[in-house]
Parts: structure tokens; C-alpha cells; sequence
């Protein structure tokens, strides 16, 4: 995959494991990327791996979260992130 350069600041690409890390993958192109990430994320898991990981993370962007479960169809209750939400507010909440 040639996935956006910006959404993985902090590591170094050529160590990325697409099939050992793929929670963080999906993560990362969910909250960071953009269209073409998405599409070749999408073609390599499968929407179905896709929402199914994105399920058991515990951190997930609010607008991240919308897209995927609309994508896949499934509800939001279903999602690790929504219903164990951060007990304190963030200070800023955009």
C-alpha cells in the first residue's frame, strides 16, 4: 500500500506490518487520511475487517466513528469507543 506519508509521523513506514498492525493501520487512515487512503485500505481489509476492528478500538475520532458505521451499517453501540467514552471532558471539544 502507498498509504498518505502524514499519517504515520511518529514511525517509520518501511518497519510497517500491514497484517500485524492492522489496528493501527485502520485507525490511523480513519482518523488522518484521506479518500485515497481509505479506498486502498478498503480494498486490502475488506469493510467487514474494517468495522470489526474498528469495533474493539478504544479511541476513535467522533467523525471517524460516523464514517465507518455508516459505511458498514452496524450500529454505534457496537463500537468499543462509544460506549466507554473518556469519564473527564476533553477542555477543548471541537
Amino acid at each position: 500500500m502507498n498509504l498518505s506519508k502524514h499519517i504515520f509521523w511518529d514511525i517509520k513506514t518501511d518497519a510497517l506490518d500491514f497484517d500485524k498492525h492492522k489496528s493501527y493501520v485502520i485507525s490511523r487512515v480513519l482518523e488522518y487520511g484521506g479518500i485515497n487512503d481509505w479506498k486502498q485500505i478498503q480494498g486490502y481489509y475488506g469493510i467487514n475487517e474494517i468495522a470489526k476492528v474498528a469495533m474493539g478500538l478504544r479511541n476513535l475520532d467522533k467523525k471517524a466513528l460516523a464514517f465507518i458505521i455508516l459505511l458498514s451499517n452496524t450500529p454505534k453501540e457496537n463500537y468499543r469507543c462509544y460506549t466507554t467514552k473518556q469519564s473527564m471532558p476533553q477542555h477543548c471539544n471541537f
